[in-house]
């Protein structure tokens, strides 16, 4: 009888974690613990054993992490078929020791390297878990377990791959508190989600501890008559001495796995920091329960319309089209003196500069925080302040928290950008984090702006941000730069800056070819000043590319004779694109707000003429 005749009468009890339990054994955390499967099988065996001695009815293949993006990173890419083969071969001998148990193909979320930017497209995810699926169908499972997800769209590509080998598959997101997964899908989502792709088994797992998990099950139980799973963690970690410490007992695990089962799930087992303790005490609880009637389900409309907070806050941007439009980027100061940004910053604003771009931490060298400078030089001097954020220095809880105290502290614009790794900084042991990247953080920003938090959440209002992207147009491809700007408008940008440019050619075609995008484009102009200045943007800073002949202007020129060939060239760079731009972004280097304001002036000059 296969899983899912047996779910109609029976309450099948599953097994716990396997992570958990391999380190308490021995190996350590920054083992892979799915290449365990050939280089220590017994100690697998051993586990899946426990389990099955327990009661556990239903156990999972320890190939939760098997697939090419995980495998890959650690140069195990090519093992993805023999991981994934022998973990199916040790949990097959371990069912063999029971009766009835049934093996279960166990298959996670993908990983991203950090600093990747690119996100994979639905058949590359599909094409990935294939790999994986087919292994696990080919060595014979009962039924797919896919599991652990956080993410609506890499779960719809899983639940495609596996469903391709014909097997039972049961497809399990990770909510958090509120019923929501890391990416912001409601219960009420998922499950609609669920019904459209025709899965066999629908559930949750992991996330928040089992008191969550319950209610979860409640929700979906009103909403679908399929068979539900529930794999709850054994509550919330505490660490202590240098460990996790799971604080829910077997027996308040059990008798949650009662409550899930009179909420309506079938399928019951444990996730992280459960033991083979857990499993037999479930397994004890849930000996004489039966499945239980289930309502009708309820129809619910779970679309969700995102509501964009008006703030009637002024922005830089409000006299784009009837003027030029300038930002000047100015570097926060490397210690606490910021006298001299401030007086920077009033000067440019006598001058008519419209906004103050403020970089955070460029090259990955720590400076004073931009947020707080922003709101300072905004309450003194009376300009606006455009924030750069990185999404390398903080996580995604971080950054949440950091945003909302820059709408409260007054900061309008933000420019969302990844972010120089660490490595190139000049601090050896700092680390990057990379929850976010550029094109998630622009998501981030505009749920924020619609009034909620990264996973659908409500804030109380929304932060009211103008949301910026950095656009390259010094590529050899610009076609790849125009399609990353295009899914960054679509996630949320309203504007771009450019990296400095020094041919205007190069930037009139990809001002052409951003046409679509229908956002103000800001070139960036950053002034050479000298030979030297040229060679070392040329070759060592990412993202700028000099022209030869611009380079040869160069060639012997420092000091003064530097700064006015390098004026010269800024100030023809304006003149060949003055037509087609709404505005400039100014980079003065080492921040010499002197060469600002010369070119603010030839702007403002180029502009009364053209009256």
């Amino acid at each position: 009888m296969n899983v899912i005749d047996r779910l109609k009468t029976e309450i099948l009890t599953g097994d716990g974690a396997v992570g958990t339990m391999l380190y308490a054994k021995g190996v350590s955390l920054d083992s892979n613990f799915e290449h365990l499967n050939l280089v220590r099988p017994a100690l697998v065996q051993e586990l899946a054993d426990e389990y099955v001695a327990v009661g556990a009815q239903v156990i999972e293949t320890n190939t939760f992490g098997a697939n090419w993006t995980k495998l890959s990173a650690i140069g195990l890419g090519h093992k993805v078929a023999d991981i994934n083969a022998a973990g199916v071969r040790i949990a097959r001998q371990a069912a063999r020791q029971g009766r009835d148990v049934l093996v279960a193909g166990s298959v996670g979320p993908l990983s991203r390297g950090k600093g990747d930017e690119r996100e994979l497209e639905s058949d590359e995810m599909r094409e990935i878990f294939r790999c994986q699926c087919q292994a696990l169908a080919t060595e014979g499972i009962d039924l797919f377990m896919l599991e652990t997800f956080s993410s609506l769209k890499q779960l719809m590509a899983a639940i495609q791959a596996a469903g391709e080998t014909g097997l039972p598959v049961c497809a399990s997101m990770a909510f958090l508190e509120g019923g929501r997964s890391g990416d912001g899908t409601t219960v009420e989502q998922f499950s609609q989600s669920m019904e459209t792709a025709g899965t066999d088994i629908i559930g949750a797992n992991c996330g928040a501890g089992p008191l969550e998990l319950a209610n979860v099950v409640r929700r979906l139980a009103a909403l679908s008559t399929r068979p539900i799973a529930a794999y709850a963690n054994s509550g919330f970690p505490e660490y202590r001495e240098g460990r996790y410490i799971y604080r829910a007992t077997p027996d308040y695990f059990a008798a949650m796995a009662v409550e899930m089962a009179e909420a309506g799930a079938t399928l019951i087992g444990g996730c992280c920091g459960t033991t083979p303790e857990h499993i037999a005490a479930v397994s004890r609880a849930l000996k004489t329960h039966r499945p239980v009637p289930r309502p009708q389900p309820q129809l619910t409309d779970v679309m969700e319309t995102g509501r964009t907070i008006q703030t009637g806050a002024a922005s830089f941007l409000d006299e784009w089209g009837r003027r030029k439009i300038i930002t000047v980027e100015l570097d926060p100061p490397k210690g606490m003196d910021c006298s001299r940004i401030i007086e920077g910053s009033r000067r440019l604003k006598q001058a008519g500069v419209d906004a103050i771009n403020l970089a955070e931490n460029p090259l990955a060298r720590p400076r004073m925080g931009n947020i707080a400078l922003g709101s300072l030089i905004q309450q003194q001097v009376g300009i606006e302040v455009i924030v750069h954020i990185t999404g390398r220095d903080r996580n995604l809880i971080g950054m949440q928290s950091d945003l909302m105290g820059a709408s409260l502290m007054g900061i309008r614009s933000i420019l969302a950008v990844t972010g120089d790794p660490a490595t190139m900084g000049d601090h050896a042991g700092a680390k990057s984090v990379f929850d976010l990247h550029s094109f998630t953080l622009i998501k981030l920003l505009s749920d924020l702006n619609r009034g909620v938090n990264a996973i659908g959440n409500p804030i109380g209002r929304g932060t009211g941000f103008t949301i910026g992207a950095a656009f390259n147009p010094n590529t050899s491809n610009t076609l790849v730069q125009v399609e990353r700007l295009q899914k960054k408008v679509a996630n949320g940008a309203v504007f771009a800056q450019t990296q400095p440019v020094y041919d205007p050619a190069v930037f009139l075609d990809a001002l052409h070819l951003t046409h679509a995008c229908n956002i103000p484009v800001l070139p960036g102009i950053m002034p050479l000043v000298s030979e030297r200045n040229a060679a070392f943007l040329h070759n060592e800073v990412p993202g700028i590319s000099i022209p030869d002949p611009v380079l040869a202007r160069m060639k012997g020129l420092e000091k003064e004779a530097g700064v006015r060939e390098g004026l010269a060239i800024a100030r023809e760079f304006i003149d060949a694109t003055f037509e087609a731009v709404g505005g400039y972004y100014l980079i003065p280097p080492f921040g010499k707000v002197e060469l600002a304001l010369e070119l603010v002036e030839y702007i403002h000059t180029r502009e009364r003429k053209s009256i």
